[in-house]
């Protein structure tokens, strides 16, 4: 199977396979916006974030740190299924992506963008609505609270604006986090905005769970 691929400077965690009877699982590939290495399992800061936008070809991952009132990149990548297998096993390869991310950095929370569907495209919706639910069972799995936000709120967020085009949220995270490179490809630096906003509301977050 086509796997995870991060976009973090050090070498991406290597889960291990499953049995021949599970999908095989793409394992993360770290990218390289976040700042030097980590250990293989790392430590859990006081608060760790990671932000998913569920895709079914791709599905986009960051992993940001929050200590004392700061903002670190851990990691971000992106989870890959095989396009021209049954659907179940390109799930299964979702969930098993995102549940080995979650063993591996051990989030303290899991914020994913909500389903937005066009009403032209509802076959769409629906296929996203399947990794969007395998990704939250991942969470619910390893017992860490899933927040949902819509994509109007999270551009609102970082920018001001709810219409706000993908140039200018990337701009805004390469401000927040620091980076010396804008965040490529767009299910990363979507997922990165996702965990950003987040950040910014998760105290609201917490109160309305």
């Amino acid at each position: 199977m086509e796997g995870k691929e991060t976009t973090s400077k050090r070498d991406a965690p290597r889960p291990d396979h499953r049995s021949a009877s599970t999908p095989a699982p793409c394992p993360p590939h770290p990218s390289p916006l976040a700042p030097g290495p980590s250990s293989p399992n790392p430590q859990p800061s006081s608060d760790r974030i990671l932000g998913v936008d569920p895709g079914l070809n791709v599905t986009g991952y960051g992993v940001l740190d929050v200590v004392d009132g700061r903002l670190r990149l851990c990691e971000a990548g992106i989870v890959r299924s095989r396009r021209g297998e049954p659907l179940s096993r390109r799930i299964a390869s979702i969930h098993q992506g995102i549940a080995d991310v979650i063993a591996t950095f051990r989030p303290t929370a899991m914020a994913i963008e909500e389903l937005y569907s066009h009403y032209n495209r509802p076959r769409t919706a629906i296929l996203m609505g399947h990794a969007r639910g395998v990704i939250c069972l991942a969470g619910a799995e390893a017992g860490i609270p899933v927040v949902h936000y819509s994509a109007t709120q999270i551009k609102r967020i970082l920018t001001g604006s709810g219409r706000a085009p993908k140039s200018q949220v990337q701009r805004a995270i390469g401000r927040e986090l620091g980076l010396a490179a804008l965040p490529d490809p767009p299910d990363v630096a979507d997922a990165l905005a996702i965990a950003l906003c987040h950040y910014y509301l998760r105290d609201k977050a917490s109160r309305t769970r």
